[in-house]
């Protein structure tokens, strides 16, 4: 627990002088008392239930006291919230590499798998847009909260030739931000052969003149990039990662695949399919974000249930100074209640 003004804390030293004012009461009360005729009447009166009863109200008053005082020093607490994120792109990697088997059965189907369980994972209220690329990207299905429409989406998936990471991301950019005019054409099909081109043309598909916010800022919006991320055409992964780092966008990565990586059958041909993890852990950093790696389809599927609860819930320090006040008056008002039910005063 955190104190926005922790300079007060010191008013809690007020408690131990409570207590030495109460038992210096008691004591008075004590001495008055030894003047009574009856001395069975004080033996009677200072005994029994009454003996511990008199007690709880003042002790319920003194913890009522001390939640006043560490509600004037305004503390928060990390609590976990609701995020405020409710529109995710899943960027999914169509390319025939996605054929290796070293994902149990292949990349693929255990991609496809993880994604229709991660679609049921995440809220209702959030909409989810799905993204496939190859080497070329497209929407396969705009954001939406209907789970049925995204499964069918992901089932449609077809695989092509050619693997093009950052014409994904710029994809699932403008899926995400449809009214900033992002220019599809120079980044997606434009042909470039140098990362010198990559910026010229992200420059000229994202004209605007805007101011770039901080890396991972954006708390309405993620992307989640499921990818072997080997890149053969189309723009750098890294150029596009900075349109999406200015906007504040992260770029959750989902690399599977083995280190040593896997042969794929193309037209009857085995073909060896490397695994690229250096880019996606670049992609995750950049975009202040994390890369998640997954051998397994089970592992995966694990993966998404984890990210499903980080893009959905975020912790972050929160006053609850309130809590403190209700909680102060509840005990304020219970000490009040008992003292005039047992003693028929207050206090």
């Amino acid at each position: 627990m955190r104190f926005l003004w922790p300079q007060l804390l010191w008013l809690l030293f007020a408690a131990p002088l409570l207590v030495a004012a109460y038992l210096y009461v008691l004591a008075r009360r004590k001495r008055a008392a030894l003047k009574f005729a009856s001395l069975i009447t004080v033996r009677a009166a200072m005994t029994g239930a009454a003996a511990w009863r008199r007690h709880v109200p003042p002790a319920i008053f003194l913890f009522g006291v001390l939640a006043v005082l560490i509600a004037i020093a305004r503390p928060s607490a990390l609590v976990t919230l609701p995020s405020a994120q409710r529109v995710i792109v899943l960027a999914i990697d169509v390319s025939l590499s996605m054929r290796a088997a070293d994902v149990h059965p292949n990349r693929i189907s255990a991609a496809q798998a993880a994604a229709k369980a991660f679609v049921q994972e995440v809220p209702s209220d959030v909409r989810i847009g799905i993204v496939s690329f190859a080497g070329t990207a497209l929407l396969a299905q705009s954001p939406t909260n209907n789970r049925e429409d995204l499964v069918a989406a992901i089932d449609r998936l077809q695989l092509d030739r050619q693997t093009a990471i950052g014409s994904g991301i710029v994809i699932s950019l403008a899926t995400l931000f449809p009214d900033q005019g992002i220019d599809l054409e120079p980044m997606v099909l434009g042909a470039r052969s140098a990362r010198g081109g990559d910026r010229k043309a992200a420059k000229k598909a994202d004209p605007q003149a805007r101011q770039p916010v901080a890396p991972g800022s954006n708390t309405s919006a993620a992307i989640v990039l499921l990818t072997d991320g080997r890149r053969t055409t189309g723009p750098d992964p890294l150029v596009a990662a900075r349109m999406a780092a200015e906007r504040g966008i992260r770029i959750f990565t989902v690399g599977f695949g083995s280190a040593q990586g896997g042969h794929a059958s193309v037209e009857g041909y085995s073909i060896y399919m490397a695994f690229d993890e250096e880019t996606l852990k670049a992609i995750a950093d950049l975009t202040r974000a994390e890369y998640f790696h997954a051998a397994s389809a089970a592992e995966l599927t694990k993966i998404y249930e984890a990210l499903s609860s980080r893009l959905v819930l975020q912790k972050e320090h929160t006053e609850v100074t309130a809590l403190f006040v209700a909680a102060a008056a509840l005990l304020l008002l219970v000490s009040a209640a008992l003292s005039l039910l047992w003693f028929n005063r207050a206090l």
